[in-house]
């Protein structure tokens, strides 16, 4: 018994140590192509990522083993990798190099990892993912149609209900559901929902790219009677999209593709198909469905039991086969369109003209799900709208033809629940009308692309860090699939200049990597032979026939300065390789356009969109104005510089060679034709010296001359900004980078208009289209096109990001695997922080400003390093009491900012006088 308890005490002891040692580095966080244990993985060679966890300070990687198996134990048998250890401190996008992997297999995977102190930790928790159909082989489904259908006119538009009844035989190990449609589908599975997906199958270039959903469905199914049914609306594929007659743009029958492969524990298998089997019917609740319109549902309409088993589809008529080249078919890349977050209503009031309205608090995009009781035949109408009048009455002339309306009829039996289908709306405010309801009877359903929250910021500016919600909500609520211009109207399109201008800010507020990823194979799916890029992607403004389309400067730009901004934020070369010829063929078309001459002209048709105009006397143009040809010049340097970048970081070496020198010369053509030997620049407006400041386009003896004529400028204007699309995202970091900072938060911290904190002080919960979208008196801009929810000018969110707390890449090691901490605080804040969960894992930088001292705060993530400067910092400077050279920084030195030096991963709290 002494012996035993001895050894138990061994044991114990060694454990003890053992897990001692192994917690010091603790795996997290492990994604496959950019999600967590994902379905439908179509990628031969999927890329593995993980975290390391620490509290441990200056923790790197330094090898790693990661092991695939088919099944959890990770056995011999059914390994099918093992890349032994592997020295790297890689931990992001590490690519599978096992046996080839097969359709509809499951995979399972851990990683270990070695420190820099060789120590090694215990293998990770198994994670996952799923691979897709690979082959066009695999899809043993037919497509199928209701047979009778006609594309109805606008608001006469019914959804389709199809269904099949099957049996199943023998015990259910493994169910997988292969979905897709031509237009808008929901797919249920005796009776129930399948998946947490809205909207599906997504929009992207569906003549090339049209993707499918993988369901894992094995609870939803039994041994015995079964049924699978589905609801197909007009979605993106048949409504009319934009403000062109352009209805039925990709097709004018809707269709279904669905496959539902079954395995047994007896170890066969089974699949069902839909085929000519099928039954379908056009008599159902849902009697208009659109996306711009909205949804009207008759609830005495429905169909009891349509999707289960028990019912008899005898009095349904049979389903039409169709044929198409599936070769377009890709599995669902970007991020899922989900229900995020449920809001109750503020308060429901009644307006000056009589109107019952439900105020969400809240400008956001989704629905509202009603939950009602009442007579049977009682109709309820639920409109949309974003803002209120100057009187307080119901706003929506700014949605122009959209209708943005829910018609519910009760059924009259009980309490009655309804939430669209087939539609989304863009709102605060809700009229209510057929019913007096109560807040508890409506619940705002908050609909977008599940993408990860990854950045917060604050401030000591309550108005900033409502700038920041608004920043953050207008990225959700344009982030549906696609990145689109507005929520609300008759538009809703995937607008290219809006999105180069956005992205690095969207990169920092939430995890893009997917959302991008995706909808940059459109943009190259999209690409015109020539290398012509169109104004929105998918390209609904032009028909498919199309030879060529014109672009415009600053939005076909997005195919070359999206995919360096997400290789830059994510360390995926692999996305900058796909891309490339796309981004290689955009600036190819200007070179084309430019000639020997190396001027792009007549490229612009946008300009600085919705810049700061009021006409001036004394002025031939609009103040603000900048020429677009001058506009064509400058992007064409900048894009031709970042394919030059990316040549180099893809190591194509003739490449770089050439789109160096083509930047040289198209930037002496810009100094020949734009700017004066005194450092004045065409246009002299704000735009055009942020534009050859930001895009290095002057010789450095003009660069101060050329930031002190922008500075004069935004001070002629009492610290105020006459930028558009193109030169907004810049302005505050040109004005940082020429040692202007104080000027750039003049412009944060302006309340009057125009600037960014003007909609704030108007009552604004999202981005505004335009500076003025609201005016002081409460009237309104261009009904014609004032959206109240319009991401672009959020754009300023990277600065504060990458200057005010100082996070930012190191563009020669992406991913942030290196970084730089190099905040530049004012006394007009007393204090900012943010957080970014970057690839590696938590960054953190804040300052706190008080009785002339100033304390940073910093957390830097296990396996990187962070090169921080301490801004007007001396070797006073300490950390945990001591000073920085006692501390064991590397690298120490004063620079012109202060002091700088390299840490490793941990947290850090410094003080000093300021």
């Amino acid at each position: 018994m002494k012996i035993t308890q001895k050894i138990l005490a061994y044991f114990l002891l060694f454990s003890l140590i053992c897990s001692s040692a192994f917690a010091q580095v603790q795996i997290s966080e492990m994604t496959c192509e950019h999600k967590q244990n994902p379905m439908g993985v179509d990628a031969q060679n999927p890329r593995l990522s993980w975290k390391l966890k620490s509290s441990e300070r200056n923790i790197l990687q330094t090898a790693y083993q990661i092991r695939v198996s088919l099944n959890q134990t990770f056995d011999k048998k059914n390994l099918v990798w093992d890349s032994g250890k592997i020295t790297s401190g890689e931990s992001i996008l590490q690519a599978y190099k096992g046996t080839a992997l097969q359709s509809g297999k499951t995979y399972f995977w851990q990683v270990k990892i070695w420190d820099n102190q060789n120590r090694e930790s215990a293998w990770s928790n198994a994670a996952s993912w799923e691979m897709g159909l690979l082959s066009l082989n695999d899809w043993k489904a037919q497509w199928i149609e209701p047979a009778n259908q006609v594309m109805a006119e606008v608001g006469k538009s019914p959804a389709s209900m199809l269904r099949k009844g099957f049996s199943l035989k023998g015990k259910i190990v493994s169910a997988r559901a292969y979905v897709t449609s031509h237009g808008y589908y929901e797919l249920s599975l005796n009776g129930q929902k399948v998946g947490n997906e809205v909207l599906t199958p997504g929009w992207t270039a569906y003549q090339k790219r049209l993707q499918y959903q993988s369901y894992d469905v094995t609870n939803m199914l039994r041994s015995g009677a079964n049924a699978v049914g589905a609801m197909l609306g007009e979605g993106w594929f048949r409504s009319t999209l934009g403000w062109t007659n352009n209805r039925g743009f990709y097709g004018k029958r809707l269709g279904l593709l669905c496959q539902i492969n079954v395995k047994y524990a007896n170890g066969t298998e089974e699949t069902i198909i839909s085929d000519g089997s099928w039954k379908y019917t056009n008599e159902t609740p849902i009697t208009v469905n659109e996306i711009y319109d909205g949804e009207s549902y008759d609830a005495t309409r429905e169909i009891k039991g349509w999707n289960e088993p028990t019912f008899s589809d005898n009095q349904w008529a049979n389903v039409a086969t169709a044929t198409f080249d599936n070769s377009n078919l890709v599995s669902s890349e970007g991020a899922k369109i989900e229900r995020i977050e449920e809001i109750k209503p503020l308060k429901i009031f009644r307006t000056p003209k009589g109107l019952l309205v439900a105020d969400m608090g809240q400008n956001m995009v989704g629905w509202m799900r009603l939950k009602v009781s009442g007579a049977k035949g009682t109709k309820i109408v639920l409109r949309h709208a974003e803002v209120l009048d100057k009187y307080g009455n119901f706003y929506i002339e700014n949605l122009r033809t959209a209708k943005v309306t829910l018609t519910y009829t009760l059924k009259g039996e009980g309490v009655e629940t309804y939430e669209p289908h087939f539609t989304f709306m863009g709102f605060r405010y809700v009229s209510i009308e057929g019913m007096d309801l109560k807040p508890e009877n409506l619940m705002g359903v908050v609909v977008h692309s599940g993408m990860k929250p990854t950045g917060t910021f604050e401030c000591s500016n309550p108005l900033v860090n409502q700038l920041q919600h608004n920043i953050q909500w207008g990225q959700k609520g344009n982030f549906v699939d696609v990145p689109t211009d507005c929520p609300q109207r008759d538009e809703r399109l995937g607008w290219t200049g809006d999105a180069q201008a956005f992205c690095r800010t969207a990169a920092y507020n939430f995890d893009v990597a997917a959302f991008f990823t995706k909808w940059l194979k459109d943009v190259a799916a999209d690409q015109r032979p020539d290398g012509t890029v169109p104004f929105v992607v998918p390209d609904i403004l032009n028909k498919i026939d199309a030879k060529t389309v014109q672009g415009s400067a600053g939005w076909g730009d997005v195919a070359v300065i999206a995919p360096w901004t997400m290789y830059l934020t994510y360390g995926d070369k692999q996305l900058l390789e796909t891309q490339y010829p796309s981004m290689k063929a955009y600036v190819e078309f200007m070179r084309k356009k430019a000639g020997d001459s190396y001027l792009w002209k007549n490229g612009s048709v946008f300009g600085d969109w919705l810049y700061y105009k009021p006409a001036m006397n004394s002025h031939t143009e609009p103040d603000g104005y900048t020429d677009r040809d001058y506009l064509c010049q400058a992007f064409f340097a900048y894009s031709t510089h970042l394919l030059q970048e990316s040549a180099v970081a893809l190591g194509k070496t003739e490449d770089a060679k050439m789109y160096a020198q083509l930047f040289e010369n198209i930037k002496k053509a810009f100094n020949e034709q734009y700017v004066t030997p005194s450092g004045r620049i065409a246009s002299d407006s704000q735009t055009a010296y942020v534009l050859a400041l930001m895009f290095d386009l002057l010789p450095q003896n003009l660069q101060s001359k050329a930031a002190e004529y922008l500075v004069k400028d935004i001070k002629s204007r009492q610290n105020h900004l006459s930028t558009g699309f193109l030169g907004t995202p810049y302005l505050c970091h040109v004005l940082s980078q020429s040692g202007h900072t104080d000027v750039a938060y003049d412009l944060l911290l302006q309340e009057t208009y125009p600037s960014w904190l003007y909609p704030v002080k108007m009552g604004a919960t999202t981005i505004w289209e335009r500076w003025d979208g609201q005016k002081v008196d409460s009237t309104f801009q261009d009904i014609g096109m004032n959206s109240f929810n319009h991401y672009a000018y959020g754009a300023i969110g990277d600065w504060m990001y990458r200057v005010v707390t100082g996070i930012e890449i190191d563009s020669k090691s992406t991913g942030y695997k290196h970084f730089y901490i190099k905040p530049e605080p004012s006394t007009k804040l007393s204090y900012a922080k943010s957080s970014l969960n970057s690839p590696y894992g938590e960054i953190a930088s804040g300052w706190e400003l008080k009785d002339g001292k100033i304390k940073l705060t910093v957390k830097i993530p296990a396996n990187t390093i962070a090169t921080i400067t301490l801004p007007k910092g001396t070797n006073e400077a300490t950390e945990g009491g001591k000073t920085i050279a006692q501390s064991g920084f590397q690298n120490i030195k004063t620079i012109e900012k202060g002091l700088e030096f390299d840490a490793g991963a941990g947290e850090y709290v410094f003080e000093y006088k300021f």
